[in-house]
């Protein structure tokens, strides 16, 4: 299904091929794993497959925030969230087949769309070469340290003030122990 005038080499092909299994076999181990460890890891492969594609589509900046973001922050809470729930293991999930014929049929209607789609819509091949991929990290600094520096500084004292309220449900409230019933009573006779 090659468009003429435009060539894919083959290590771009099967790297995109190698990325889009990596995402899609990740994601159905999240969806269909018992086990939320294992469910929890999987989401890592997942997420690195999708940042994978943004760099593969020239998305650079996009790329390497959905690792810092995703993987460094937001796995590393699930993972953490999972790890520090006690006796996690012996939690019984009930119900597992409630959703099954909803979401087959959601699955089967989605499907049918996107074969609508790809089978109906009139593709265009263009004789043009491909543009010269060009960063987008500097025009992103620019406007993050230009016009957009207050409303950037104010999200990271947001995030700041939310890692710090983090830590702190996480490390729990210490409470002092409470006197005993007799020091009650011999301080109050005194």
């Amino acid at each position: 299904m090659d468009t003429p005038g435009v060539t894919v080499p083959l290590i771009g092909g099967l790297a995109f091929v190698g990325l889009v299994l990596l995402t899609v076999c990740s994601a159905a181990m999240v969806a269909f794993s018992r086990n939320i460890v294992h469910s929890a890891f999987a989401l890592l492969g997942t997420f690195f497959g999708v940042a994978g594609l943004y760099l593969f589509i020239s998305a650079d900046f996009v790329g390497v925030i959905q690792v810092m973001v995703y993987v460094g922050g937001v796995l590393i809470l699930f993972l953490f969230a999972v790890m520090l729930t006690g006796q996690i293991q012996d939690v019984k999930v009930s119900n597992l087949s409630r959703g099954v014929w909803p979401g087959l049929l959601v699955l089967l209607g989605t499907l049918g769309l996107l074969g609508y789609v790809v089978l109906e819509k009139p593709w265009h091949s263009t004789s043009m070469t491909a543009p010269v991929d060009q960063p987008t990290t500097v025009q992103i600094g620019d406007a993050l340290l230009g016009e957009f520096v207050l409303p950037f500084e104010v999200a990271s004292v947001l995030l700041l003030a939310a890692l710090v309220g983090g830590v702190m449900i996480a490390g729990g409230v210490r409470r002092r122990a409470a006197p005993a019933a007799g020091a009650e009573d011999e301080g109050g006779d005194a």
